[in-house]
């Protein structure tokens, strides 16, 4: 019999009270090699249930997140790669204030942890960038309905990298071919010796 484990889930958010597309809760469910066919995702206005189980069979991800309050099931974006489901939730009530905690009970979860590449303080929300609020998510049609819905006619394969991620930026280890400060001093002064100038304090 599979072993039931919870999954690591990571969160951040934004509120607004005048763009909804702004006023959003980020979810992120660490679930390696789990395959659409395999999960059921249920997503209420009150409450997100996720069961998945991994192509090797040896464990069930399982996890209940009953909201601090309402989301709008109909708007949720989602994006499913090999190693993580990614969620954007939009809060029902628009407000400025940002939501105390994720989760309606008031508890210490060891599972949950705050998504710090998406986290923004409340007072700099405004000067985030946008391009993580939607970016690579796809809409998740009928997310309010029964557990497993919305999956249809969405190609993961297009979505997200696979295990081990893609190789980074072109030009990321240009730093290394770059000389020290100090060798373009010496430089300098090479030059200017054998050129006769010299330096007037």
């Amino acid at each position: 019999m599979a072993q039931t484990l919870t999954p690591e889930v990571l969160w951040a958010q934004r509120a607004s009270s005048s763009d909804p597309t702004k006023n959003i809760v980020f979810l992120t469910l660490n679930v390696s090699d789990v395959a659409p066919q395999d999960l059921k995702l249920d997503i209420t206005p009150t409450k997100l249930t996720f069961t998945g189980t991994p192509v090797n069979k040896k464990t069930t991800y399982h996890v209940e997140l009953e909201f601090y309050a309402e989301i709008d099931p109909d708007h949720t974006k989602i994006n499913h790669t090999n190693r993580e489901i990614q969620l954007v939730l939009q809060k029902k009530d628009a407000k400025d204030e940002f939501w105390p905690r994720l989760l309606k009970e008031k508890a210490k979860l060891h599972f949950l942890k705050t998504d710090f590449d998406k986290w923004v303080d409340e007072d700099e929300q405004d000067e985030a960038g946008e391009e993580d609020l939607m970016g690579g998510m796809n809409p998740f049609a009928g997310a309010g309905g029964g557990a497993g819905q919305g999956f249809e006619g969405i190609d993961f394969s297009k979505l997200g990298s696979g295990p081990g991620g893609e190789a980074g930026p072109a030009g990321e280890d240009d730093d290394d071919d770059m000389p020290e400060l100090e060798e373009v001093d010496e430089k300098l002064a090479e030059a200017k010796k054998s050129s006769g100038i010299e330096e007037v304090e």
